[in-house]
Parts: C-alpha cells; structure tokens; sequence
C-alpha cells in the first residue's frame, strides 16, 4: 500500500485535478446559463443566480409567447435538410474522387480544401443576389442550398480519406458478379461506409444547426432558425437574461443529445477514416 500512495498522488495531481479544471473550465458557462434560466427574475439581479425558488417559467414562456417551437422546427427543417444534401452530394462526389483518375483531380480536391479557408461573410452578398432573383429569399431551401456550400467540400475530404481504406478489389468483385458501379456503391461500399457517414452527417448537422450568418442574411419572418431567435431576445435597451438563457440551453440540446446518442459511432468514423489512401 505505501508503495501505490505516490503513483495514486501523481495520477490525482497529473490527471483528475487537470481533467476537473477542464471540465469545470467547459461547463461552467453552461451550468451559470441553467442556474440563470431557472432563478426567479425579481431575485435574480438582487442576489444572483440560484436554486432557491427555482422556475421554469422562462420555459414556458419561451414556447408560448416567444414562438420558440416554431424556430426548433425551422431549424430541424434547415438541419435535415442539409443533412441530406450534403450526404448525397459529398457521398458521390467522394467515390468519385477515391475510385477513379481523371484530369484535374487534384486541382479540384485543393479547391475543396481552400473554400473553407474563406470566411462565410464573402459567400453571403452573392448568395443574397443569386436567391432574391430566383425568389428564393426566406424559405427553407435558400438555407439549405447556402448551408450546404459550406458543409459539402469538408465533408467531401471526410468521405474520400474515408473511402480509400475501402479496398478496390470489393468493388470490382461486385461488379464481376454483375453488379453496375451504382449497385456497387450501394449494396458494397455505403454499408462499410457507414460509420463515417454517420460521422459526416453529424458534422453537417451541427453546423448547420448552429449557423447565423446565413441564417440572418437569408431568412426572415417565414423562416426563423433557434440561432437568429436567441438574438432577437437581446432588445436595445433591456436584456431578458432569464429568457435569453433558457433559449441558449433549448438551442443546444438538441445538438448535445443527438452526440451523445452518436459519440461511439461518431468517434469511430473519424478515426477509421483517418488513414492514407
């Protein structure tokens, strides 16, 4: 036993006191946002966030006054929706690039890596130009289409590394039995494929989920996602903080659950995919 004390003080000093820092360093904002969502708001500026009479009356009013179930389900629309775009975009795309040769290929995968190198507010006048003439402006399909500019080109370069650990020799041997190049990605290559599309459509997900740039630019009254939402909680000479903050938390539980629902399958499709092709 006296032998086992020191390792048993360096893993507390050198892993669980860090890890503890960490973890109340990342939480900490999201537990001051809860206890501020639930305090009562005549006590609130008083005495500070607390338990004490707790109430989730800035909840209710968030759904029943504010409208915020309108913008959770604008959201999951623009977020589903981009999901399957992306998907069936970058999927495809990827093959391509992963199985066959043709000019120009390695010019198109930089050109891929280089538009996320610019920042969004570029892409938003021509966005807003190119929608307004085709009438697209606030609806879900302008979002979706401008989400998916961003979302496609990295999730292309996810799906490719992804897909060259696929040996080729599966692809030919469906095809050999009769398959087509089609059947082949279907029925062979999408079900080894499956963890890192999953991973794919969680990144695309979540970033369209938490997208406001486009989402300010783009949409308008029809069309309200939870991030332009919580802004427009912030008035220009009152802030409701108790409102402000239960709009936050319901914002991000949604993303939050569905990657704690996925971690295993999400981590899993990042590290398989991580190999040189």
């Amino acid at each position: 036993m006296a032998l086992r004390r020191p390792s048993t003080l360096r893993r507390i000093l050198t892993v669980d006191l860090p890890m503890a820092a960490i973890l109340t360093f990342t939480l900490g904002p999201y537990l001051w946002m809860f206890l501020t969502s639930v305090s009562n708001e005549d006590t609130l500026f008083t005495e500070g966030p607390s338990l004490a009479g707790a109430t989730f009356a800035n909840y209710v009013r968030l759904f029943e006054t504010v409208g915020f179930g309108a913008n959770l389900i604008d959201s999951l629309i623009v977020s589903a929706g981009t999901v399957a775009v992306g998907l069936s975009l970058s999927v495809t795309a990827a093959y391509a690039f992963s199985r066959f040769n043709f000019p120009g290929k390695r010019l198109l995968m930089l050109q891929f890596l280089l538009i996320n190198m610019f920042p969004l507010v570029l892409l938003i006048l021509p966005l807003f130009v190119l929608f307004r003439v085709l009438g697209l402006l606030d609806t879900h399909a302008a979002l979706i289409i401008a989400n998916s500019t961003v979302a496609i080109p990295f999730s292309i370069w996810m799906m490719v590394s992804y897909m060259n650990g696929i040996p080729r020799s599966l692809d030919e041997a469906a095809m050999t039995d009769g398959c087509t190049r089609l059947q082949a990605l279907v029925r062979v290559v999408l079900p080894l494929c499956l963890p890192g599309i999953i991973a794919t459509g969680i990144y695309i997900f979540i970033t369209s989920w938490n997208e406001y740039l486009y989402a300010l630019t783009l949409g308008g009254r029809n069309v309200r996602t939870i991030t332009v939402a919580v802004q427009t909680l912030i008035g220009e000479y009152e802030v409701q903080w108790g409102l402000l903050t239960a709009g936050g938390i319901t914002g991000a539980l949604p993303a939050t659950l569905l990657f704690l629902l996925v971690q295993k399958r999400l981590i899993s499709g990042l590290t398989q995919g991580a190999v040189k092709g």
